[in-house]
């Protein structure tokens, strides 16, 4: 993986190639490449590192009328210029470009070298052009298709072809390809976020599914070279959301964006004359709704907290059984499937593998699945037995932020819906919904504080290790707090529940340490004080994110980050943000890229 893009029409290929490699950057890559052909003649340009210096490569040159460009972030093989892609069959007539991983490569690649042909790179990707190639009679999709059904794994691939130019062939299996639709010119992207300069025509591919382009046209078809009849969907993200707008970094646009992604998130499902909320994609009836006996939420990363939290709230409130679980680890521990439960994917990207085998698998033991994610048209809103969208707008910095506060919004319209069809009064019903509708003003007041929280990221950022320290539904938001950190400043840093401390994690706390304590107004407040305490007495340093008028904690903590007081289950989105700032600060003192973090990438699409 990262990205791909093709283009046949009549604007120059590598323009266009470059400009669609520049806008999937955000998704992490460690080399990239372009081939763009002229009649039959291919010119190949690649290189480690970013795309500026694949830039440079191909200097003030206007380039080709088609071809396929490609961001790598390694799978197999380190990252230089050799295992960059794209990778060429043994003569160079064939040129393809390659997302995910082929589980089998090494023993298709004994095939060929037992004959005397040598490989040039070290990737699991070379090996598909040798059998294109191979398989090659006159036709560019026979010889595809031909080769796919030898392939174990998931792929997302661009193929171009010497004898067919003006040609590109793509297919789909567990990675995700996008066909784009223009007049006299034809896109293929990985992501719609290459293509939104020049339309907003998509066809999006299903796994199994092939397409050809040419600048004039494009035909779908499955393995068997059957016509697939496909929908032309509209982009609903406009150019500027994916633009840095005046602020320095993605991540820190995307920081203020909460304003407004969280609004975006509960616009519409809130009804407060019968106190409830209202997902309509969730595709089921009030009566099977009650009928629900248990609610298990598969995700990975921050989606995975995401889900904690909302697992919490929805046996808090609704008083069903919840549970959070590792997307990576339901496929492979043969999960007990109910018929009364129902299972939530969350993933921003909707095409994050992990969950989407988790999901698949579910699906095939007979249960339903419905999906929480953020990209239309991605494979879990279209897999999924229904689903909600967050509406978060693009999220185009690796380490994710809104769509956090969004998943949390829409798991709080879900928890609360369920809460009402049972026993949650009106009341509590309507002080739910208004303590969400001014969570937007309190994470104003939030941002407001940002040259103090920079200060403090002054103070600390030298250190080495922290410990982040929450209680009941704080706990996930000290993980993720953590994960932040260690995701783009490179600190280490782990996440725990405060009660935990004692129980092995105290034994790292030294005044090189500090700690980082959740500390809002609830039902645990004191027991987190007294963990706060046992930090101090071990001479440990403390930063507190506590809430306003606490003057208790400003004497206890080495530095306080206050919040507005708010009810007792909002206080997650109040207290996630403190945490993206200091993490996005500590990251831009110590020098890092923080849009592009090293080793990362922001749709995981392998497992």
């Amino acid at each position: 993986m990262c990205g791909i893009v093709g283009y046949c029409g009549y604007r120059p290929a590598s323009v266009v190639l470059l400009e669609g490699l520049k806008r999937l950057e955000y998704r992490g890559y460690d080399s990239a490449g372009i081939c763009v052909g002229t009649g039959n003649k291919f010119e190949l340009l690649k290189k480690r590192g970013k795309i500026r210096e694949l830039n440079e490569l191909v200097g003030k040159r206007t380039l080709g009328d088609f071809g396929i460009g490609h961001t790598r972030w390694a799978t197999h093989g380190e990252a230089n210029d050799r295992n960059a892609h794209p990778h060429t069959s043994a003569s160079g007539d064939v040129v393809l470009v390659h997302n995910g991983i082929i589980e089998n490569y090494a023993e298709l690649k004994k095939e060929f070298e037992s004959s005397g042909q040598i490989f040039q790179s070290e990737t699991d990707t070379e090996v598909i052009a040798f059998m294109i190639e191979d398989a090659y009679k006159g036709n560019l999709e026979n010889a595809v298709r031909e080769v796919l059904p030898l392939l174990k794994g998931t792929y997302g691939i661009a193929v171009i072809h010497k004898n067919e130019p003006g040609k590109i062939v793509g297919a789909r299996n567990g990675s995700p390809l996008v066909l784009g639709i223009g007049e006299h010119e034809m896109f293929l992207a990985s992501d719609v976020t290459a293509i939104l300069a020049y339309t907003k025509d998509a066809v999006y591919l299903n796994d199994g599914e092939l397409v050809s382009i040419t600048k004039d046209g494009y035909r779908t078809f499955d393995i068997n070279d059957t016509i697939i009849q496909k929908q032309v969907e509209q982009i609903s993200w406009e150019l500027e959301q994916i633009e840095k707008r005046g602020f320095k970094h993605f991540m820190q646009k995307e920081i203020h964006e909460q304003v407004e992604s969280i609004s975006r998130a509960f616009q519409g499902r809130l009804n407060k004359e019968s106190a409830t909320g209202h997902l309509g994609g969730l595709n089921m009836l009030p009566n099977e709704l009650l009928g629900v006996r248990r609610v298990i939420i598969m995700a990975a990363g921050t989606s995975y907290h995401a889900g904690m939290i909302g697992a919490y709230l929805i046996e808090k409130l609704a008083r069903i059984p919840a549970s959070a679980e590792l997307s990576s680890e339901i496929r492979y521990k043969n999960p007990v499937v109910e018929h009364d439960s129902l299972y939530f994917v969350v993933s921003q990207s909707g095409e994050t593998a992990d969950t989407l085998q988790a999901m698949r698998e579910i699906q095939r033991k007979g249960g339903k699945v419905l999906g929480l994610c953020n990209v239309v048209g991605s494979t879990i809103a279209r897999e999924s037995d229904g689903g909600v969208y967050l509406h978060s707008g693009p999220e185009i910095a690796v380490a994710s932020t809104k769509a956090f506060t969004s998943q949390l919004a829409v798991l709080y319209v879900l928890a609360l819906s369920l809460a009402r069809m049972r026993h949650l009064s009106i009341e509590d019903g309507l002080k739910i919904i208004n303590a969400l509708e001014v969570l937007p003003e309190k994470i104003s007041s939030i941002l407001k504080q940002t040259a103090h929280i920079e200060a403090l990221a002054e103070k600390y950022h030298r250190y080495e290790n922290f410990l982040f320290l929450g209680r009941g539904m704080n706990y996930p938001v000290a993980m993720e707090g953590a994960l932040k950190l260690k995701e783009i400043s490179y600190i280490h840093a782990e996440g725990y529940s405060a009660a935990e401390i004692k129980h092995g994690p105290i034994a790292l706390i030294n005044e090189n340490t500090p700690s980082f304590f959740l500390v809002p107004d609830d039902l645990l407040r004191d027991k987190v004080i007294t963990n706060m305490k046992e930090v101090k007495a071990r001479k440990g340093k403390l930063i507190a994110v506590a809430v306003e008028g606490d003057l208790e904690i400003a004497g206890i903590a080495d530095d306080v980050i206050y919040i507005p007081h708010t009810e007792e289950i909002m206080y997650p989105f109040l207290m996630v943000l403190p945490t993206q700032l200091f993490a996005y600060y500590c990251a831009i003192k110590l020098g890092r890229d923080v849009d592009q973090p090293r080793n990362l990438a922001k749709s995981v699409t392998v497992e």
